[in-house]
């Protein structure tokens, strides 16, 4: 594993059957790159994940499936200009930011039921599990 990898691995405290769903985040290979924090909690009939998005709107992300692997993407631009008396430019600052990170789920998860919703700067998805694995899924999740 390289540095910039395991600059931004976190261990999620999972015991080992779950790491290998959870811990297969696949990484941008910026160093420069903020990754969000994430929770990963689990009951008898989902999972749900809990994705720090401060100052994102709902609008700037986007969650994609294909297969077993859901991706989770947003991107923002900021412009603020400052202009003189003759509205010359004296001043702009702009500012992108952006971040994208991959799940491998597991192969109980019903992707025709997974819902999102951003609140408050907190990305919730419902991961709802299921009998029976379907096989090559391919969906976006509209964030509410």
């Amino acid at each position: 594993m390289n540095n910039s990898i395991k600059k931004y691995r976190r261990d999620f405290g999972f015991p080992t059957f779950f790491n290998r769903f959870w811990d297969n985040d696949f990484f941008s290979n910026s160093e420069e790159m903020d990754l969000p924090a994430v929770n990963v909690k689990e009951n008898k009939n989902e999972f749900k994940l809990e994705i720090s998005v401060p100052g994102y709107d709902k609008e700037d992300i986007k969650i994609d499936i294909n297969k077993n692997i859901m991706t989770i993407s947003a991107k923002k631009e900021m412009n603020k200009e400052e202009k003189g008396e003759d509205d010359k430019v004296l001043r702009q600052d702009f500012r992108v930011s952006s971040f994208y990170r991959s799940f491998t789920l597991p192969e109980n998860i019903d992707t025709e039921k997974i819902e999102a919703q951003e609140k408050s700067g907190i990305l919730n998805i419902m991961l709802p599990k299921m009998e029976k694995a379907l096989e090559d899924t391919r969906k976006k999740i509209e964030v509410k």
